[in-house]
């Protein structure tokens, strides 16, 4: 697996995140109608007119397929702080491919960038993505009640959060810390 900055002609192969219905309702985006793929490429040509974010391609090494995409957000360098959000194309959901991706952009927000403070929301509905930021070492910080309304239902959003020091201790895997076996 390997991050890199994502550019237009990765927007063929991140389509089917913009017209999987599955990905719009667990990342709480409403549909717009049939996705423009001459507007999301544009969008994703401004991204590097940005200085508050960084937008990766997740790319499987093996293939060389991108496979979705892992943003760092509204960074705030007085803070050195920033949110995170990470969306893969459907059919590669439950193959760990998420948390690898999200240790990988962690490590390089501690590490390279020398952020203290990664956050995120994670709706209800989306337990696996939540268990895969738990792997990586993210903490539950409160709960933002009905945070979203989709489909006629109110559904709650968690914060969560990863530390600086708590990533120095455990490298992105909180589970194996402090073993023999790490």
């Amino acid at each position: 697996m390997l991050l890199r900055p994502v550019t237009v002609d990765d927007v063929p192969a991140l389509m089917p995140i913009f017209l999987d219905a599955e990905a719009s309702r667990l990342t709480g985006s409403h549909d717009d109608g049939i996705p423009d793929e001459g507007r999301i490429r544009a969008w994703y040509d401004s991204r590097r007119e940005q200085d508050d974010r960084l937008d990766l391609a997740v790319v499987e090494q093996v293939t060389g397929n991108v496979i979705g995409e892992a943003v760092l957000s509204e960074w705030d360098p007085r803070n050195e702080s920033c949110s995170f959000r990470i969306c893969l194309v459907p059919g590669t959901y439950g193959c760990g491919l998420g948390t690898e991706a999200t240790r990988l952009i962690v490590g390089y927000g501690f590490e390279e960038l020398g952020l203290h403070r990664i956050a995120l929301e994670v709706y209800a509905f989306n337990p696996r993505a939540r268990r895969a930021y738990e792997k990586v070492g993210f903490v539950a910080e409160g709960v933002l009640r009905d945070a979203l309304l989709w489909e006629g239902e109110r559904v709650d959003a968690t914060v969560m959060s990863i530390l600086a020091p708590e990533w120095s201790r455990h490298g992105g895997r909180p589970q194996t810390a402090g073993h023999a076996s790490d």
